[in-house]
């Protein structure tokens, strides 16, 4: 999908007038179409499937029956937009799966990630769509998503809580299991042992 930057730039150019702005003066006169490349920026992942992405297989285990180790990436930089207020959150995802007969590169992981986040997001979602395109691409005996994000709508509105950030997680399969999601829980806050 196409971002339409000249809506966007007039829409801006209204919200400034709306605010008892000039939108003409010169500290003003690019701000919408610099906001308009943003926005092209923060949605480019808007009707974009990430299940493709997560297709560069690396390799078919030998045996269908193994389980095999958890598969980790951490602290995956994200940015999204908040779908209530149209402000950002930003923090990490941790995305770990337990491979089936498939693996996938560690940066296609990372592209899922960064085109769920570029669209009008809910973290709670966010974490959802990432455990459901890895089991949709990969086919994985289970996943885990904890994404851990400071919100722009609670730092800079209400009761302005800069410092506090927001832990979501969602999982599916076999890391759904209490006992499985502790162990890599365990990596993600430790390191590796």
């Amino acid at each position: 999908m196409t971002v339409d930057t000249g809506r966007i730039e007039a829409a801006v150019a209204e919200i400034l007038v709306a605010i008892g702005e000039d939108p003409e003066r010169p500290g003003l006169a690019t701000t919408p179409q610099r906001v308009a490349e943003a926005y092209a920026e923060f949605f480019a992942g808007v009707g974009v499937d990430p299940v493709p992405l997560l297709q560069d297989e690396l390799a078919t285990q030998d045996a269908p029956e193994r389980t095999g180790e958890a598969v980790l990436l951490r602290d995956i930089a994200l940015r999204s937009i908040c779908e209530h207020h149209l402000l950002p959150f930003t923090g990490v995802a941790h995305v770990a799966y337990l491979p089936g007969e498939r693996l996938v590169g560690l940066g296609s992981i990372t592209r899922c990630v960064e085109t769920l986040a570029s669209r009008p997001q809910l973290q709670e979602r966010l974490g959802e769509q990432i455990v459901d395109a890895l089991d949709a691409a990969l086919a994985p005996l289970g996943v885990l998503v904890v994404i851990d994000a400071r919100h722009g709508c609670v730092g800079a509105r209400g009761p302005r809580q800069a410092d506090s950030t927001t832990v979501t997680v969602a999982a599916s399969g076999m890391l759904a299991d209490p006992a499985r999601r502790t162990e890599v829980m365990a990596l993600i806050g430790g390191g590796a042992a």
